[in-house]
C-alpha cells in the first residue's frame, strides 16, 4: 500500500510545513546509483530508500528534503526493498546476489542476509505482516519466473516455488496491503498483454484466485489498498491507471494519466492516489482523489524529466510525496520532493 511507513514528526518539522501554503517541488538530486530499481519513505527516521537496480551494489539514503546523506554498499544487485511493519528493518532483494538483505534503519547497518539459492535472482519484494515475499527468477522470456517467501521467525526462513500452477515469464511484481491477510498480487511485467494474479494469504500459504489480463500491455507497477479490496495498476499500454476489484478484476475506475502510465501509488490513508507517465510533458504527475474524475492537484517536475517505473512514494502523513526520476536518455536516477501533494 503506497510506498511509505511509520511517520514521527518533531515540533520543529511540524511548524516549518504547515508555514508552507502551497505545493513546492524542490530541485531534483542526483543519486549516487548507477540506475533505478524501488524506492520506500521510512516516516519514522524521515529518510527515503532508493535502490540502483540490477547493475548497482548499493542503496541511497536521502532525507525528506532531497539530500543524500548515506550509501549503504555491498548490496549486489540491490533492486525491490521492503520495510518491516514496525519499520524498524529494511528489506533489500539482491538480484545479483541471490539472496535478501535486512537493514536497520536506525543504524543502516546489515543485521541480516538470507541467501534464496544460486540462480535464483530475486527481484521485487512486498510484506503481509511478518512474512516478505519476493518474486525471482534470472531469465526474462523463458517463463521460469516465480515466488518466493521469507519468515524470519520461522525455522526454515526462506521457501521457494509459492506461486502454485501459475506461470511467471520473469520475475514476477508483487503488491500487498501489508496486512497480514494480503491479497498478495502477482503482475507480468512488460508483456505485450500483462496479467495479473490475485493470491489469498493464509498464515505462510498462498491460494490462487482471481486472474486475468485487464490491465492491458506493458504492465510496470501496482499498488494495493489499505482494505486489499483495490488493485491499481499502471500500463504503458494505456493512457490512464486503472483500478480492479481483487475478489474478481472487475472494474473500480481509472484516472487520466497521460500516455505510457509507469508509476502509481497510493496515500498511506488510500484516499488518494498518484500516477506518472513516461512522458516529457512539463507536468508527469498527477494526483487523484480515490473515486474523482479530475486531478486534485499536477506536479510540475523539472524540464526533462521523467518518472521511473515504480518511482513514487508518500511520506506516513500524506504531506511529502516522492517521485524518483531521470533526466533525458542519463541511467542516473534524481529524487524530486514534493511537498503538500493533495493540498
Amino acid at each position: 500500500m503506497g510506498r511509505g511507513a511509520l511517520v514521527c514528526l518533531g515540533v520543529a518539522a511540524l511548524t516549518a510545513m504547515s508555514a508552507v501554503s502551497a505545493p513546492v517541488a524542490s530541485a531534483a538530486t542526483a543519486l549516487p546509483l548507477s540506475g533505478f530499481g524501488d524506492v520506500v519513505v521510512d516516516s519514522v527516521h524521515q529518510r527515503v530508500f532508493v535502490s540502483g537496480g540490477a547493475s548497482s551494489n548499493g542503496v541511497a539514503v536521502a532525507d525528506f528534503s532531497g539530500r543524500v546523506r548515506a550509501v549503504i554498499e555491498n548490496q549486489p544487485g540491490a533492486d525491490g526493498l521492503e520495510l518491516s511493519g514496525d519499520g524498524t528493518r529494511l528489506f533489500v532483494a539482491l538480484s545479483a546476489g541471490d539472496g535478501i538483505s535486512v537493514v536497520d534503519t536506525s543504524t543502516l547497518a546489515e543485521t541480516a542476509r538470507y541467501p534464496t539459492g544460486a540462480g535464483s535472482c530475486p527481484t521485487h519484494l512486498a510484506r503481509t505482516g511478518g512474512v516478505v515475499w519476493f518474486g525471482y527468477g534470472c531469465v526474462d522470456g523463458n517463463w521460469s519466473g516465480k515466488i518466493g517467501r521469507l519468515d524470519p521467525a520461522a525455522a526454515e526462513p526462506v521457501q521457494g516455488d509459492q506461486q502454485g500452477a501459475t506461470r511467471f515469464q520473469r520475475a514476477p511484481l508483487l503488491a500487498s496491503s501489508g496486512t497480514e491477510q494480503g491479497p498478495l498480487v502477482a503482475g507480468q511485467l512488460s508483456l505485450s498483454q500483462s496479467t495479473v494474479q490475485v493470491y489469498t494469504v493464509s498464515g505462510t500459504a498462498l491460494t490462487a484466485g482471481a486472474s486475468g489480463d485487464v490491465v492491458g500491455a506493458g504492465l510496470a507497477d501496482l499498488d494495493v489498498t489499505g482494505d486489499g479490496a483495490t488493485l491499481f495498476s499502471a500500463a504503458g499500454g494505456r493512457d490512464r491507471v486503472e483500478a480492479f476489484a481483487t475478489a474478481d478484476l472487475a472494474r473500480r475506475g481509472a484516472y487520466a494519466a497521460r500516455p505510457r502510465p509507469a508509476a502509481v501509488s497510493l496515500a498511506p490513508d488510500s484516499a488518494y492516489v498518484a500516477a506518472g507517465a513516461l512522458t516529457n510533458d512539463s507536468s508527469d504527475v498527477l494526483i487523484y482523489r480515490v473515486g474523482g474524475a479530475t486531478p486534485v492537484n499536477t506536479v510540475a517536475l523539472d524540464s526533462g524529466e521523467t518518472v521511473q517505473p515504480r518511482g513514487l512514494a508518500w511520506s506516513a502523513d500524506q504531506r511529502t510525496l516522492f517521485v524518483v526520476t531521470r533526466h533525458n536518455n542519463d541511467p542516473q536516477p534524481r529524487l524530486e520532493v514534493e511537498r503538500y501533494p493533495v493540498g
